[in-house]
Order: C-alpha cells, then sequence, then structure tokens
C-alpha cells in the first residue's frame, strides 16, 4: 500500500515541477520575461525628419534582411526617441536606439562616441566636419551616404487659396517683413508663422536656402516646433499659418509651389524633387565614421542604399533613388533642341551634380551612375539611345558658359562609357532652363547639372 506524501515530498515534488514549467518556457518562449536584457547593437542619433518614419523603417528592414525575428519597435525614454528590438535565431535580444532631436545633434553624438551613425536632413557643416577630423573625412565617399531625397514643403491651411510664392518672397514673410495675407494678393488678414527648431536640420535647409541667401533672420514671433508632423497639424488648422515641412509631413495641409529666380514655379512633386529641380530640394543623409567597426551600422548603411531599402525610402513619403524614365511636357520657352527631346525621348529620374569648385562627380552621382547604368542594362538602351544635356551658371562669354556645361556632360559620359554605354549625343545649353536664382553661389552650383534622357 503507497505511504502517504509527507510534508517534505511535497515541497520536493512542487519544486520539481516548477523547475519543469521554467524549462519549457524558456524553451518554448526564449525572447520571455526570463531572458537576459536586450543588448544594444546601434546607436543612431540626429534628424527628427529621417526619425520620425524613415529611420525606424529601415532599421527593421535592416533587421529582418539579417535574418531576426518578432522585430518591433517601442518607446524611448524621451519623446522623438524610440527603439527597435528583435531576436536572434538563439532567442538573444537585440536593440537598436534611436534618437531623432535635430541633425547637429547626430554630429555631436559622432565625436563623444554616443552614437554609430548620424542622420541628418543637411550636409555636414565645415565646423562639424573639422570636429570630427579625427576619425577621418567625414564628406569621403564612403562616410557620406545619401539615402534619400526630400523636399521641404511650403504649408498652408487647406482653405488658403494662394498657389506660389517665390524664395524672396517667402523670406519676406519668414522674417517678419510681410505681415498680412493681402499683401502676397491672397485674403486672410494677419500671417502666423511656424518653424523648426534650431537643432533641426530642416530650419538649417530652409535658414540656407530661404533666408540667409536673402539675408534675413526668422522672425522672433515665429512658433517654433520640434517635430514636423507637430508643426503640420498646428498650420493645417491655422487659416492664418504658414511653415515648412519635410515631404512626408505635408499630411492635411497644402503645399505651396515654389520659384527661385528665373526659374518656373514648381510644386514638391516626387519627379521634380528626384532630379533636384525644385527650388527646396535636399538630400538625406547617413554619416558613418570612415573604418566604422560596428558591423550593424555598416549593414544598415548598405541595405538603406539597396532596392529593397530605397522602396522604404518611397514607402515612407520620401523620393527614392530608384531611376525611372519621365515624360516632360514641352514647353514654348525652351531652346530648339531640347523641345526635340521633350517631343521624343524620355528623362530620366536623376541630375548628376559636381563637387564645389571642381568637374568631379560629387558622393550621389558617384552612386548614380551604377544606378543609371543598371537601368540602361535591364531597358536594352546601351547602344546609342542615350542623350546627355550638360547645363550651367551664366559666364560673360555664352559661349564659354556652353562649354562648360557640355565639359560636364563629357565627365558623366567617360563614367557611363565605363560601363559599356555608347551616347546618341552630348550637348550643353549653357545657361539656359535655370532650376535656381543665379545670385548666389548655392544657385549656380544646383544650375550646373546634367541630364539624361532615353530614347
Amino acid at each position: 500500500m503507497p505511504r502517504a506524501m509527507t510534508a517534505s515530498d511535497k515541497d520536493l515534488w512542487g519544486r520539481t515541477l516548477s523547475m519543469l514549467l521554467l524549462g519549457f518556457i524558456c524553451y518554448a518562449f526564449p525572447w520571455s520575461v526570463f531572458a537576459a536584457q536586450p543588448e544594444t547593437v546601434l546607436r543612431i542619433q540626429g534628424s527628427n525628419t529621417m526619425g520620425a518614419r524613415l529611420g525606424p523603417a529601415l532599421v527593421k528592414g535592416m533587421l529582418e534582411e539579417e535574418g531576426m525575428r518578432a522585430v518591433h519597435q517601442t518607446p524611448g525614454d524621451r519623446e522623438n526617441e524610440v527603439h527597435i528590438l528583435a531576436h536572434d535565431a538563439n532567442g538573444n535580444e537585440v536593440r537598436v536606439e534611436l534618437a531623432a532631436h535635430g541633425s547637429s545633434t547626430g554630429f555631436a553624438a559622432l565625436k563623444d562616441g554616443s552614437a554609430d551613425l548620424a542622420a541628418a536632413s543637411r550636409p555636414i557643416k565645415d565646423a562639424e566636419s573639422r570636429d570630427l577630423s579625427s576619425f577621418g573625412d567625414l564628406r569621403g565617399h564612403q562616410a557620406e551616404q545619401v539615402i534619400a531625397i526630400d523636399g521641404l514643403a511650403i504649408i498652408l491651411n487647406p482653405d488658403n487659396p494662394l498657389r506660389a510664392l517665390t524664395t524672396a518672397q517667402l523670406a519676406a514673410v519668414f522674417a517678419g517683413e510681410v505681415k498680412t495675407w493681402e499683401e502676397l494678393g491672397g485674403k486672410g488678414g494677419a500671417i502666423r508663422i511656424y518653424a523648426r527648431d534650431d537643432q533641426s536640420g530642416t530650419y538649417d535647409t530652409f535658414n540656407e536656402l530661404v533666408l540667409a541667401r536673402q539675408g534675413r533672420t526668422l522672425a522672433g514671433t515665429a512658433q517654433r516646433f520640434e517635430s514636423n508632423d507637430k508643426l503640420s497639424a498646428a498650420v493645417s488648422g491655422d487659416p492664418q499659418g504658414i511653415g515648412f515641412v519635410g515631404l512626408a509631413s505635408v499630411n492635411q495641409a497644402r503645399a505651396l509651389a515654389i520659384a527661385d529666380g528665373d526659374s518656373q514655379a514648381m510644386p514638391p512633386s516626387a519627379e521634380l524633387i528626384a532630379t533636384e529641380d525644385y527650388p527646396l530640394s535636399r538630400r538625406l543623409f547617413f554619416y558613418i565614421r570612415p573604418g566604422e567597426q560596428n558591423r550593424w551600422a555598416k549593414a544598415l548603411v548598405h541595405f538603406a542604399q539597396s532596392p529593397r531599402g530605397q522602396a522604404i525610402v518611397d514607402q515612407t513619403g520620401f523620393v527614392a533613388q530608384q531611376v525611372q524614365a519621365i515624360k516632360v511636357q514641352v514647353q514654348q520657352d525652351m531652346p530648339e533642341s531640347y523641345r526635340e527631346l521633350a517631343t521624343n525621348a524620355q528623362r530620366l529620374s536623376v541630375n548628376f551634380r559636381f563637387q564645389e569648385g571642381n568637374a568631379n562627380l560629387d558622393n550621389k552621382a558617384l552612386r548614380d551612375v551604377q544606378r543609371v547604368l543598371d537601368y540602361l542594362k535591364q531597358a536594352d538602351k546601351l547602344q546609342r539611345k542615350v542623350v546627355l544635356v550638360g547645363f550651367g551658371d551664366p559666364k560673360a562669354d555664352p559661349q564659354r558658359a556652353e562649354l562648360l556645361s557640355k565639359l560636364r556632360a563629357m565627365a558623366v559620359r567617360r563614367e557611363l562609357a565605363k560601363g559599356g554605354v555608347t551616347l546618341k549625343d552630348v550637348t550643353g545649353l549653357g545657361d539656359e532652363l535655370p532650376v535656381a536664382a543665379n545670385t548666389a553661389e548655392e544657385g549656380r552650383i544646383r544650375n550646373r547639372r546634367v541630364e539624361v534622357w532615353v530614347y
């Protein structure tokens, strides 16, 4: 006859059952509450424009590409901070930390070692480059990575009837010199100004392209925001409001068409931003220290440049760098040879631009060479189907302007020839069809470009 269980037996049996249950849970659910704290494998700081949606989406895509499971996002320690968590095949949890407090904070974090990547919605400044020079050249081809194109959208309340402004008018409005909508030919009374905060790359870009170029500073009455989306919501709810945000944050507001100098007023459309013809186009960057050993940082940069990464760029409301053919509407003010192209050919959604002060292709253009080659191969247009058209800024001698614009096109031809492309034609149109004002160096640089057309 079996003996009755003693208190000691019951205690032993209870502990045995508990251990068996714990073992089962750890085996079946390796990422459960019993697992170790996640390991932080990558830290990204910088642009709010990128950190709101684009950065987290790229990180999630990269982790999935790396074979990680259960990828998910949680809030970080402060506003505009998030954590992306995932598990490897062994159930180990890893974490990527993103803090989006403005482009300048990313470069500061690279310097003090609190970030592995800086996200920036404007190029690195001279002072920042000098501060980080101990790590190498942050403007070099490997360090400076253009991952998307964006356009600053000038936004209004949807009921505001105004449709277009010049950059000179914008500067006067945001400096507080133009105070009413009636002064701009509209209606609505006093203008209320909304702007990003001083840490923001979006603000830096607006200041450089609009305010500083016109010798103005932002009005002290402007309401300032760390977040693009919150600024957009404020403007869309204010019939007297005007502000600027990244393209992905227009949301319920309405965007104006913008003209710079002699250029036509252009809306912030994907096609005009992709070619960087829209006056307030800008590039979005990852900056990585030369020789960075963090494999996750290198994996994210590589993924962001890949076709899948660029698809995520497009899905999050920015403009991808994938090459497409675009039909251009013929305009009467086009030069005759350009009208012929617009009638019979298509323009590719990329412009080649050059490093400041020389005829060398810039970092984006060097990557765009391969993108164009891939497109031409897939479309079977390697042999005598391509026309390069160079443009530039005005010179005292118009023939010199035409020659320099053609030489830029010839520089692109040399790069494409390495990939087996035989061109149909190479031409230079000098200072025709400007996309920016030639009154400032930034505008002249934008006008020095090469377009690609295909038959």
